[in-house]
């Protein structure tokens, strides 16, 4: 795509005067919190005065253009620079400024959504670039519109993974809409980062990954100037901006010097006043390039595919199949892939909508990541892996929340029941990290016409939706069509005379059942829950079960903490109904074993839960 800059161009004096205002009121703000990083934020002053001024194309007074190019702060420390640049740019006060770190402000300590002109929430350093690599994509592939994504990371962010998985994923697919701005001012928080200010030793590593490195003095407003005109003309590739700084720039008593990371100036007005005094300048950004509309793909009706009761599905199967079916009637739906598609079954949508199909590879914080920046655009990510491999992208689930994003994730392969693959492989905590998880849904479903239902459903769904699917084929119990809102569960068996209420989730609402008939052969009546929806519970149904019954029984194929069992007691806390509660979970370290094996070596199976609710009965 062609990509034209600013062609009124603002003096060097005029841009020098900029990035002194820029660190005066860096200074000011975090002056008048009592806390701050001031001087990470003086650092990078001159390179956001040039990206403010010259490179930036951005509507300040319609933050949600889809025109507008995306700066994301991956240093998110230094918010005072951003809250500082918006201040500039007209799109908030001196007052406002002023109420940095404040309760009611909406100037956080390091940047959220809260504010209309900021994407993502930053701050776990490593996630900005990964996230920019999310955006550049959609703007390359998805919206197919000529907006850049600028990111400013700082240099000891880059001794993180995550950052290195963006740099490759990014030089593989040619994002040339994405430029990274590397402040290098060489001081981290405790001391020097690693390489200090050796800019060679990062350029070979971004060589290397595919990128076009360009090194300026990050103080000299005109060779910063070339550092992005480079960059903007960089075709086939992405840029970095590898500029050396030094932190606290432009007042001695803090320049370059370690222990005043994360500390306002000990004197801020003779620092403002060696600085040049405040300044009131404001910068007419420019306008985003509007001539072209974001692309759209077709959509039709839904028609969710349907499973005979009786038959045997597996729900990872049953996901792959809905989720075809979904992006056949919704065109903003897209998918991400951990290389794990044959498994986890989106190789389903891939092959009917590759245009919307996105691998990431072995790096999940990427892929999370690249989901956070496409939802930014209003697109409807699914993503998917192992349980088990959701915990290396933990903290960007956990920062996703702190975003707003709205994403759906799907965790497959599941507890013992994989069998023979061993620990490794199984999750086990899985339940537990995303219940933990501000906002979140979390599903369990047991058959293929319930995992249907449940996958369209999280399409409309705001906030960290969780689906949890299992490996090996489940009988079909629900009719196809039946409704399952997020919230619910379903009473499978049920009598005036019960005893006691077993409660499971997936494959041990089958073993439940199960055990139920067996029970009830014998003359002890019992109920069975399939409370599907973990997160949030049924608590009206968990709670009349404990008035009628007495006793109360969970089951899960998940460690025993955090998971059904748990979201089962949360739901009685302060409800006066104390019933007697036994919750069964995986309690040993699992080895390899087939299915059946594992359920009954981890006491979750029919045997299990019959002889607990025996037990229960007799008062043991």
């Amino acid at each position: 795509m062609a990509d034209t800059r600013v062609e009124e161009r603002v003096s060097v004096d005029l841009l020098v005067e900029l990035a002194q205002q820029l660190r005066v009121d860096s200074v000011r703000c975090s002056a008048a919190a009592g806390s701050g990083h001031p001087t990470s934020a003086m650092s990078a002053a001159d390179l956001m005065a040039v990206l403010l001024a010259r490179y930036l194309r951005y509507d300040v007074h319609e933050p949600r253009n889809p025109h507008n190019d995306h700066l994301v702060f991956s240093k998110g420390h230094a918010s005072p620079l951003l809250y500082a640049m918006l201040r500039a740019a007209g799109a908030i006060t001196v007052d406002e400024l002023l109420t940095y770190r404040d309760l009611s402000s909406r100037l956080e300590g390091h940047p959220t959504p809260r504010l209309p002109w900021v994407d993502v929430a930053t701050g776990s350093l490593g996630q900005g670039l990964p996230i920019g690599v999310g955006l550049a994509l959609t703007g390359a592939r998805l919206d197919r519109l000529p907006y850049r994504i600028w990111v400013l990371c700082g240099d000891g962010e880059l001794a993180e993974g995550s950052v290195w998985e963006a740099f490759e994923h990014a030089g593989t697919a040619g994002l040339e809409n994405l430029t990274a701005i590397v402040d290098v001012n060489r001081l981290g928080q405790r001391g020097p980062t690693r390489h200090e200010w050796d800019l060679s030793a990062y350029a070979q590593r971004m060589t290397a990954f595919g990128w076009r490195v360009i090194e300026v003095d990050g103080h000299d407003i005109t060779d910063i100037d070339r550092g992005f005109a480079e960059a903007v003309a960089t075709r086939g590739r992405p840029a970095v901006i590898l500029a050396r700084t030094m932190k606290g720039r432009g007042v001695p008593q803090v320049e370059d010097q370690p222990g005043r990371h994360g500390k306002p100036l000990p004197d801020a007005d003779d620092a403002i006043q060696h600085l040049g005094g405040v300044r009131d300048a404001t910068v007419r950004v420019a306008q985003p390039d509007r001539s072209t509309p974001p692309h759209t793909f077709p959509a039709g009706a839904l028609e969710l595919p349907t499973y005979r009761v009786g038959e045997e599905v597996a729900t990872r199967t049953a996901f792959g199949q809905a989720l075809a079916s979904l992006g056949a009637a919704r065109g903003d739906v897209v998918v991400l892939d951990g290389e794990v598609a044959d498994s986890t079954r989106t190789e389903y949508f891939a092959e009917a909508f590759p245009e919307r199909f996105f691998q990431c590879y072995i790096a999940e914080q990427q892929m999370l990541a690249a989901a956070v920046g496409m939802q930014v655009r209003g697109w409807v990510p699914y993503a998917a892996t192992f349980a088990a491999f959701w915990t290396r992208a933990y903290d960007f689930v956990r920062m996703a929340a702190v975003s707003r994003a709205s994403l759906r994730l799907c965790g497959s392969h599941a507890g013992v029941a994989i069998g023979q693959d061993g620990p490794s492989q199984m999750g086990l905590e899985d339940l537990a990290m995303f219940r933990a998880v501000h906002g979140s849904t979390v599903l369990y479903p047991c058959d293929g016409n319930q995992t249907a239902a449940l996958v369209a459903g999280m399409a409309g769904w705001n906030g960290i939706s969780y689906l949890r699917t299992t490996r090996g084929g489940t009988p079909v119990i629900y009719q196809p069509g039946e409704a399952f809102p997020i919230g619910g569960s379903r009473v499978l068996r049920a009598s005036a005379d019960d005893q006691v209420t077993i409660i499971g989730a997936g494959v041990t609402v089958h073993e439940a059942l199960a055990a139920a008939d067996r029970l009830t052969a014998e003359g002890l009546p019992v109920r069975v829950i399939d409370a599907y929806s973990v997160k949030p519970v049924d608590a009206a149904a968990v709670r009349l079960a404990a008035r009628e019954t007495g006793r109360l029984l969970t089951v899960e194929d998940h460690w025993p903490e955090g998971g059904l069992g748990d979201a089962v007691l949360d739901a009685l806390a302060g409800s006066g109904d104390l019933p007697r509660v036994r919750k069964l979970a995986v309690r040993q370290m699992p080895g390899s074993a087939k299915p059946r094996e594992q359920l009954h070596a981890a006491g979750i199976d029919a045997d299990a839960i019959a002889d607990a609710a025996r037990e229960l009965v007799d008062g043991r």
